[in-house]
Parts: structure tokens; C-alpha cells; sequence
């Protein structure tokens, strides 16, 4: 019988899907031998229909990779928000250690690392399972899984007993982050849906496919139900944002010079910084001067100065001895915010000979700029020469520099007697209290950590014309939300950066939002369905046998001469034993006559 167009046509096609098919094997003998070190085609082998994806062994490996993504991700983004406040981490730990490191960058370093290795691992693994392949994970993997596993777990304890507060710093983060979240989470899921659509129709076990259908779907609906329990202040109707927060220098602008300098102070000014915020001890003589730690070592050259006074109190060194002492130089060797490279040498120059300023000095600073200054007064210790006058002390010299109504004033002893002698001062509270005992005490401001960020009072106190300063805001996003707070003010470390930020980072309308939610929802759904839908039409469509030679389209294809055999069975088309070729014209190649079976 001639070969007809159409049975010729048939093999064609048959040939072509199996030249695919074995064209496509050099992608997955690199995923498996990324992931298994099998870079050998006899060394693996394809899931058979009815089998599960892997041993048990392997199971729990996989099992582990997951877990470890997850905490590793975890720990990851925890450290990553916490950002705002690594200058605190690096010098408590200067303090600790005695000597300068930039530890919060390393261990960002080493967590992104890790993460993004169990991260490419969880892809070779889902990429081997959408293949059918059977998983096999080489012992390095594993161990590199087991450090990651271990790495995250401790880093997140010893972190979390020193550093709790950094919790909340993360609670406040997915105020801003969790509609990304949710939207990537949801993407992850719908990707996830073809590997296990793939081996959830392959399982010939109902209580696994129950099992396995059961887990995906009730994640999948959690992480569709999320956003009913998020809030966030930056989700709000339209012409409800008020006017951007005004910002506080901390300590000047410790980015851009050394703190609590005058050219630090400046520098705020210079930037848009619309007060300045500082830390008031006073010296041996009664000089009060500007100094954040009780001792001298962190931002002076003491040590060099004075060595056998390095670890003595700050304020029993006189003035005369202060101005011995340089300011800068520290600034310039430790780089603490990995800034000074983008000083100029006129910068470099002048902070390298920056000295310990007095309180005088930096309220002429502000008195000249029209500034508000903001600061903390530390009391002498026991024995020392001003330690019940302090306080006077220290009045009479803002007294004498600035005007009274651009000091808030914020030390809490004696604070009826500072208000009596002084009524003009803007009296500052640092702890959150009821709205009556805040105006018995003539507060007319908070300053508080911007962990406690609550839009519900914020505008509360603001009703009764009490305004509230957050501290130490530098990150873009948490400026964004303490704006979308409702805050008047943030002391901050990065004036020159967010004096640059003309709108919140992130502002929706609650409808705005609800049709992100709702579209991400229903358009993964959607998705999932069909892959669903897809898997099962192709694994009931394709008949296999059990046995020695399999011939479904997922059956296993050690060698090129295997896939060749099936194309007689598949095709369902046979050649003649007996008729194995027949003569056409001279000079033109023999064909075999081809019979339906």
C-alpha cells in the first residue's frame, strides 16, 4: 500500500516530539546535576505514574529545604527592615568588643547569601519536579542546608533576647510591604501549582492526594484571606494626608560630619533640617558641652590624650581639658555610615578638625538659622561639683543664646520649676501618658521612639494641640509611614536624604487597594485552574502500560535508542515486517510502505 500524506505526516510529527523531548534533556541534566550532582542520564530517573516525586530520605531533605527557605527568608527580611537602626547595633557592639566593625553590613551579607542559595535550590528542586524527574540531593547540599537552617535560627534568638524592640520595627515594616507580599506570595503559589497538579494526578494513593491537595489549598486560601486582617495608615482616601512631618537633625547630620559637632549642625541646616537635636552633660567647671555617651572614647581621641582616663565619666574632665580633644578624626578612620567617600576634601579637611563643642555654641548655631534644638540633659554623676545644679545650670546659658520659644524642652526633673522660671519654653515629654496629666504638666509635645508609631493617637493628641516628634527615623519607608501617621515631626539621621521625599513612598485609596486584592486573587485562581485542568486532560489523555517498556509521554528515556523505539507506538502507525522497503523510481531513496495496525 502507498504511503499517504497523512501517515507520513503523522510520523513527522511523532519524530519531531521526540527529537524535542530528547533535545530537552541537556536543561535537565543541568538542573539535576546542579542539584544532585547527576549529570549523567543513567544516573537519574523520572517519576513513575503512581510513584511518589522522591524517597523518603529525599522527602524529608525537601522537606527541610522548605523549612529552611522559609526561616532564612524570615530572618532575612527581619535584619533588612531593621536597617534604620544598624548604626545602634555597630556601636553596641563597639562598646561590648572595644573595637570598630561594620557587623550589621556583614551579617546582611552573609543572610542575603545564604538565602539566595536555598532559594536556587528550591528552584532546581520545583523545576525537577515540573520535569517529573525523581529528586536526589548530593550530600553538600544538604550539609550547606543544615548551616543555613542553624545560621538563621541562632542569628534570630540572640538577636531577638538583644534587640526585641526590632520586632516591632518588622510589625510596623508590613504596613508598608505586606500588599507586595501578599501579591508575590500569591505568584508563588500559582508557580507551585504546576509541579504539584503534574505529581497529584500521577499519585495512585488517595489519601496522599488528599493529603497534598489539602495542604496547597489551605495555603492558598490563607493567603487569599490575609489582606482582611492588614491595616496600614498609608491606606486612606484621597485628600486625607497631611503635610509632610518637619525633620530634626540627630545629633546634626551625623551622615554627612561627625556628631554632635558644629560643622554636624551645620551641615542639618545646610540640608533642610528644620531643628536640631543633641545630648547636654556638663563639664567638671560647670560648662555644659555637647556629649551623647557617658565616657569619651567612642568620638574622641582620648585615649591618645588621656590614656589612663579613657573609661573616666565625661563630665569630670574640665573644659580646658575638652578642648584638647579632637572630634573628628574618629568620623574619618571608622566611616560609621559608609558616607565619607562621597565628602569633598574641603569636607574631609574640615571634619577632620572638628573639637568638642560647647551648648553655647550649638545654640548659636540654631538662634542663627531660626531652628528648633531639642535636647537631652544628663545629669553629673554622685560627687560631681554641679550635680544638684545642673539644671540652672544649664537654663541660664539658653537663656542667654536663643530665644526660649525655639527650645523644647525635655528634661523631666524639676520640670514645674523650669516651666515657672521660664514659661516661654516648649515643654517636652519623652513617655506617652493620659491627655489630662499631659496638659496639667503644660506639655505641648511628645518625643517618642518610633516603635510606638499609633495613628489613633497621634491624632488623638493632636486634638489637643500636643504635637509628636518620632525618633530616630532615616529609612524612606519609615518616614513614609510616619508621615502617613499623621506625625508633625522625625528626628533623623538622613536629613539630606529624606529632605528629598516629596510624597509617601506608598499611598493607596482602600478602593485602589481592594482592586489590587481582588485581581491578584482572581486572576491566580484563574490560573491555577488551568494548570490544574491541563494536567489532568494530558494525564488521562495519554494511555500507558506497566511493564518493562513504558510508553506514556513522562515514561522513562535512558537512552536516545529508547525514544526512538516508541515512535511505532505512539504513532499508531507500523511498518510491515515483510514489506521493509519497496522500489520506486531509479535514483530515488527506498521508503517503507506503512499499514495501519
Amino acid at each position: 500500500m502507498p504511503v499517504t500524506r497523512l501517515k507520513l505526516g503523522k510520523l513527522k510529527v511523532v519524530r519531531r516530539q521526540l527529537l524535542q523531548r530528547y533535545e530537552h534533556q541537556p536543561f535537565v541534566s543541568c538542573l539535576a546535576g546542579l542539584y544532585g550532582c547527576q549529570w549523567r542520564r543513567y544516573q537519574r530517573a523520572r517519576a513513575q505514574p503512581g510513584e511518589c516525586c522522591c524517597s523518603k530520605v529525599e522527602c524529608g531533605s525537601f522537606g527541610l529545604l522548605i523549612l529552611t527557605f522559609f526561616l532564612s527568608f524570615l530572618f532575612l527580611y527581619f535584619w533588612s527592615e531593621a536597617q534604620n537602626d544598624y548604626n545602634d547595633f555597630d556601636w553596641f557592639n563597639f562598646g561590648t568588643l572595644g573595637f570598630w566593625f561594620p557587623w550589621s553590613l556583614v551579617l546582611l551579607v552573609v543572610a542575603a547569601s545564604l538565602f539566595t542559595y536555598i532559594a536556587l535550590l528550591l528552584v532546581l528542586a520545583v523545576c525537577l519536579l515540573s520535569e517529573g524527574q525523581r529528586l536526589y540531593l548530593h550530600w553538600s547540599h544538604k550539609t550547606g542546608i543544615v548551616v543555613t537552617l542553624a545560621f538563621s535560627v541562632t542569628a534570630t534568638a540572640i538577636l531577638s533576647d538583644l534587640w526585641s524592640k526590632e520586632w516591632k520595627t518588622l510589625l510596623l515594616s508590613l504596613q508598608v510591604t505586606a500588599p507586595f507580599l501578599h501579591v508575590a506570595a500569591v505568584s508563588l503559589m500559582a508557580v507551585l501549582s504546576w509541579p504539584i497538579a503534574l505529581h497529584f494526578f500521577r499519585m495512585n494513593k488517595k489519601v496522599r492526594q488528599v493529603a497534598v491537595l489539602g495542604l496547597y489549598l489551605s495555603m492558598l486560601f490563607s493567603l487569599y484571606l490575609v489582606p482582611l486582617g492588614m491595616y496600614s495608615p498609608c491606606i486612606k482616601e484621597a485628600g486625607t494626608l497631611g503635610p509632610a512631618p518637619r525633620l530634626i537633625g540627630h545629633r546634626g547630620a551625623p551622615m554627612l560630619a561627625p556628631e554632635n559637632t558644629v560643622m554636624s549642625f551645620e551641615k542639618a541646616v545646610e540640608t533642610g533640617g528644620e531643628g536640631l537635636e543633641t545630648d547636654v552633660t556638663i563639664s567638671y567647671d560647670g560648662v555644659p558641652f555637647l556629649m551623647h555617651d557617658s565616657t569619651l572614647r567612642r568620638t574622641t581621641n582620648v585615649a591618645e590624650v588621656f590614656p589612663n582616663r579613657t573609661h573616666l565619666d565625661a563630665s569630670m574632665f574640665t573644659w580646658s581639658e575638652l578642648q584638647q580633644l579632637n572630634a573628628g578624626d574618629w568620623f574619618l578612620s571608622r566611616d560609621p555610615f559608609g558616607t565619607v567617600s562621597s565628602l569633598s576634601e574641603v569636607d574631609r579637611l574640615q571634619a577632620q578638625n572638628q573639637s568638642v563643642p560647647s551648648l553655647a555654641q550649638f545654640l548659636e548655631v540654631a538662634a542663627r538659622g531660626g531652628r528648633l534644638v531639642l535636647f537631652d540633659l544628663r545629669r553629673p554623676p554622685y560627687g560631681h561639683p554641679y550635680s544638684q545644679s545642673y539644671i540652672n545650670t544649664t537654663l541660664q546659658v539658653v537663656q542667654a543664646h536663643i530665644n526660649s520659644s525655639q527650645v523644647l524642652w525635655l528634661p523631666a526633673e524639676d520640670r514645674e520649676l523650669v516651666q515657672a522660671v521660664d514659661p516661654e519654653l516648649q515643654q517636652t515629654s519623652g513617655e506617652k501618658a493620659s491627655i489630662q496629666e499631659l496638659t496639667d504638666g503644660h506639655i505641648t509635645r511628645l518625643n517618642l521612639h518610633y516603635s510606638t508609631m499609633s495613628q489613633q493617637q497621634i491624632s488623638k493628641y493632636q486634638s489637643v494641640n500636643i504635637s509628636t516628634n518620632l525618633y530616630v527615623i532615616s529609612q524612606p519607608w519609615l518616614y513614609t509611614l510616619a508621615w502617613c501617621a499623621g506625625a508633625q515631626s522625625v528626628t533623623t539621621n538622613s536629613i539630606h536624604v529624606l529632605s528629598n521625599i516629596n510624597k509617601p513612598l506608598f499611598l493607596m485609596t482602600p478602593e485602589e487597594y481592594s482592586l489590587m486584592w481582588i485581581l491578584t486573587d482572581a486572576v491566580s485562581a484563574l490560573l491555577i485552574i488551568a494548570i490544574f485542568i491541563f494536567h489532568w486532560w494530558r494525564e488521562r489523555g495519554l494511555p500507558f502500560w506497566s511493564g518493562s517498556r513504558q510508553t506514556h509521554e513522562n515514561g522513562p528515556y535512558s537512552k536516545f535508542r529508547t525514544e526512538l523505539s516508541d515512535v511505532w507506538s505512539i504513532s499508531s502507525v507500523n511498518v510491515r515486517p515483510d514489506l521493509r522497503s519497496t522500489p520506486n523510481s531509479p535514483g530515488t531513496p527506498h521508503l517503507p510502505t506503512i499499514t495501519e495496525e
